[in-house]
């Protein structure tokens, strides 16, 4: 499964949920409300989130093997948390802006996370 979503404007938001193999979502949000919630389930999940402007959330779970996330922030609250399970998880996390909060937790064997807040 593969889904883009672009978004910009006003209220902003995004649900979601993917099973199966190979899951691949990419986000991007500009503008206002911003709110990304994503869940992928099965093996090799990819997530990447980006959102710039003002209200910033991303809540994401993965489960299976090998997962990998990124997350850009920039712009006001910030927030961004995640949770992956398996092995072999990547975690990228960026924020700048001003309130800046991550929260995140991996399981499995391979963990590795980075987060770069401004």
């Amino acid at each position: 499964n593969k889904v883009r979503i672009y978004q910009y404007g006003d209220g902003l938001a995004i649900g979601g949920s993917q099973s199966g193999k190979w899951n691949r979502l990419t986000v991007t949000q500009r503008g206002w409300g911003n709110t990304t919630i994503s869940t992928q389930d099965g093996k090799r999940n990819r997530t990447v989130v980006t959102q710039g402007g003002r209200g910033n959330d991303v809540f994401t779970t993965q489960r299976g093997r090998c997962n990998v996330l990124g997350v850009a922030q920039s712009g006001k609250r910030n927030t961004a948390s995640a949770d992956q399970s398996g092995r072999c998880n990547a975690l990228a996390v960026i924020q700048t802006g001003k309130g800046n909060k991550s929260r995140t937790v991996q399981r499995g064997t391979g963990n590795v996370a980075v987060i770069v807040q401004d």
